[in-house]
């Protein structure tokens, strides 16, 4: 991404819904996820990638899991040249039902009145206010839905289905996304 000139990559590690499948499941997949945490922090701190877990219920992340999580955001917080945004026991609902519950406390709070809040205010609540929304979503498995995957960010994303599996994808996939993206596709954003 970084050498096509992309400067943010959010991809979607484990949802909120995927703490359903079986608990063996889940177990391995977190095993996964901590080697994965160990293997991408020397990466990322050798290439300047800052990395940053975005989570919508870390209560349910196990202690060891939480644990590869903080070390990873804290090691790589110092990272300018590319952020990877990591949503893992995430869901775009829960996002924004969080967003608009911290709004709530803000204007409880008296830090700020109903008459403020706009698009503005609950954008500056989510998880990604650190970055832009994407430009493009890119869905792999054949799948063609938003499985509850940034569903404030995704109000103007241009949508790629491919067929292969997330592991498949090959820099040669993302660059004819990126083509088509730059040569085939009219944005309007509603005009």
């Amino acid at each position: 991404c970084n050498d096509e000139g992309i400067h943010t990559l959010t991809v979607y590690a484990f949802s909120t819904e995927n703490w359903n499948r079986d608990a063996e499941e889940v177990s391995a997949l977190m095993s996964i996820f901590c080697q994965y945490c160990d293997e991408i922090r020397e990466e990322a701190i050798k290439d300047g990638l800052r990395v940053r877990v975005l989570t919508t219920d870390g209560e349910r992340i196990p202690k060891d899991a939480r644990e590869n999580i903080e070390r990873l955001e804290e090691e790589t917080k110092h990272c300018t040249n590319f952020t990877l945004n990591v949503c893992f026991s995430y869901g775009g609902r829960n996002e924004i039902v969080n967003a608009c519950k911290n709004i709530a406390m803000d204007v409880q709070a008296g830090k700020m009145n109903v008459d403020e809040i706009g698009e503005a205010a609950v954008q500056n609540k989510m998880l990604t206010s650190h970055c832009c929304d994407p430009d493009i979503i890119i869905r792999t498995s054949g799948e063609e839905r938003l499985s509850n995957f940034l569903l404030w960010q995704a109000a103007y994303s241009e949508f790629f289905f491919l067929e292969k599996q997330w592991p498949e994808l090959e820099k040669g996939d993302l660059l004819d996304v990126i083509r088509t993206f730059a040569n085939g596709r009219k944005r309007r954003f509603g005009k």
